[in-house]
């Protein structure tokens, strides 16, 4: 069953919110063309399902980007997301990854949250990895940067990713013992329900002695947003007698590979003649 949606839901009774998401077809299209090693696998999956929890807490346009960067095996896993629920991401990594703590894979390093808002400032934020996983490492970060109490619960399995979220709902007071109830009863979840069960299904199955509103839930999608286009202005800023020493050197042809999506977007010299051309005909256009 493709699932792929986000939903959001309330404790009546409390000062809590809760985000479920669960992920099929759209983490399936990431990890798709990559031949990831399983530790991997599951890392952007946890990674994927976080970064969608995290745009449905923030109230903006645009976009938020969530990376896990070090010096271990794994230099680079990251998620990019919209508000709209559309999701991307890559991982870069080198040798044997150690299917073991965040630690072991990543090494030192830092987790990066960049939010890019259509209109107003750009943020961002940067916690270390103190943590056995992803889980932990982002509870650290809602901890320091929102001091908002917040527990997550990630897992990714084969072709399948989901999460949950509880979270005190800004400006509440006195809810330590609620949300710690809450999260006791969250900890039972197992990975295969989540996989499995309908959302109304998981929520009973935690809280059927609590009163949950749940809301319609948001589509969940991946979309890579590579284009001839983008290749084109790339080519444009390196300059005409850059690119055409390039396609000299590669036989006639320059083949360009997004690392998202591994399409691939080649130019012969007929190609490049014909971009240049236009750019110094566009309006403010240099070469």
């Amino acid at each position: 069953m493709a699932q792929d949606k986000l939903y959001r839901f309330v404790f009546e009774n409390a000062q809590v919110r809760g985000e479920l998401v669960q992920l099929d077809e759209s983490f399936e299209a990431i990890i798709a063309n990559h031949n990831y090693p399983q530790p991997i696998q599951r890392l952007l999956g946890q990674l994927m399902a976080a970064t969608s929890l995290l745009t449905a807490t923030v109230k903006f346009e645009g976009e938020i980007t969530v990376q896990l960067q070090g010096d271990g095996p794994v230099s680079l896993a990251v998620i990019n997301g919209t508000h709209q629920q559309v999701l991307r991401g890559v991982a870069r990594y080198q040798g044997e990854v150690p299917d073991g703590t965040l630690a072991e894979m990543v090494g030192k390093g830092y987790l990066v949250i960049t939010i890019s808002p259509k209109d107003g400032e750009r943020y961002q934020g940067v916690v270390g990895l103190e943590g056995d996983n992803l889980a932990q490492v982002l509870e650290g970060y809602f901890a320091n940067s929102e001091q908002l109490p917040t527990r997550l619960w990630l897992f990714a399995e084969g072709q399948k990713a989901a999460g949950m979220m509880l979270q005190v709902l800004p400006a509440a007071e006195d809810e330590e013992s609620q949300f710690e109830h809450l999260t006791t009863l969250t900890d039972t979840i197992k990975a295969e329900e989540l996989f499995e069960l309908g959302a109304e299904d998981v929520l009973h199955r935690l809280f059927h002695q609590e009163e949950v509103r749940l809301f319609e839930p948001q589509p969940v999608s991946f979309k890579c947003t590579c284009s001839r286009e983008r290749c084109e202005s790339a080519l444009i800023s390196l300059g005409q007698d850059e690119v055409e020493k390039l396609v000299a050197e590669h036989d006639g042809a320059l083949d360009m590979d997004c690392e998202y999506c591994r399409k691939q977007y080649r130019f012969d010299s007929v190609d490049v003649a014909g971009i240049f051309a236009g750019a110094s005909q566009g309006p403010g256009c240099t070469q």
